[in-house]
């Protein structure tokens, strides 16, 4: 077990290791080849979602095709927020988004360590960071860094990762926006696979925020 655990950390690590090594196996071929691709695809997405018109069918067939592999085209970094069904919101079948979901969005180490997994060996071209309205863990952020309010338990601990992120007395709305920025500058300065593949142009890491009452997702 510790020698497969070793032989991951060596894939994640290195570029330069034979394709066989870093393969995510033999199923459906990945929907866009760079990150400009992505991007468009995501924003397509959502457009059909917010007018009504998605486009995902029933998913049978599909889901047989992906018990030989994925190759995901997009990373969605996003809260566990249950009114944010991401594939739903992008409108995108399964095996096209590679999800990490923690309440406030923001990048630890197990949350890079998926996103590593995710562009080192499944090859995808986009890491999107996705806020939203009325977020939960960011206002109880905003209490904390206004007036010092804790939370039980290990509550506590996501509203210190998020703090930093918060100024004293914004609006939540920014402070929003402002938590998504940071993240996506926070990804590549701490994660040096990622850094690299940003560099090679393999990917792109971006920001966005879904409105909850409109269902659209404003990018930054």
């Amino acid at each position: 077990m510790r020698q497969a655990g070793l032989g991951i950390a060596t894939a994640l690590a290195s570029a330069s290791l034979p394709e066989e090594t870093l393969a995510a196996g033999s199923g459906p071929a990945s929907a866009a080849s760079n990150p400009d691709q992505a991007l468009s695809l995501l924003k397509a997405g959502n457009a059909r979602f917010v007018s009504g018109n998605s486009t995902c069918g029933p998913l049978t067939a599909r889901r047989m095709e992906l018990t030989q592999g994925q190759s995901p085209f997009a990373i969605v970094l996003g809260c566990s927020d249950s009114r944010v069904p991401i594939e739903t919101v992008f409108d995108q079948v399964p095996g096209h988004v590679f999800v990490v979901r923690l309440a406030g969005n923001f990048a630890d180490d197990n949350g890079l360590g998926s996103m590593e997994y995710g562009v080192a060996v499944l090859k995808a071209s986009l890491i999107l960071v996705l806020g939203h309205e009325a977020c939960g863990a960011v206002d109880a952020t905003m209490k904390y860094v206004d007036a010092g309010t804790t939370q039980p338990g290990h509550i506590q601990g996501l509203i210190t990762a998020i703090a930093p992120a918060v100024q004293k007395g914004e609006s939540l709305d920014n402070a929003i926006a402002a938590n998504v920025k940071a993240n996506v500058a926070a990804i590549p300065e701490r994660s040096e696979i990622i850094a690299a593949a940003i560099k090679s142009g393999q990917i792109h890491v971006v920001g966005g925020v879904y409105e909850l009452h409109t269902g659209k997702v404003r990018f930054l």
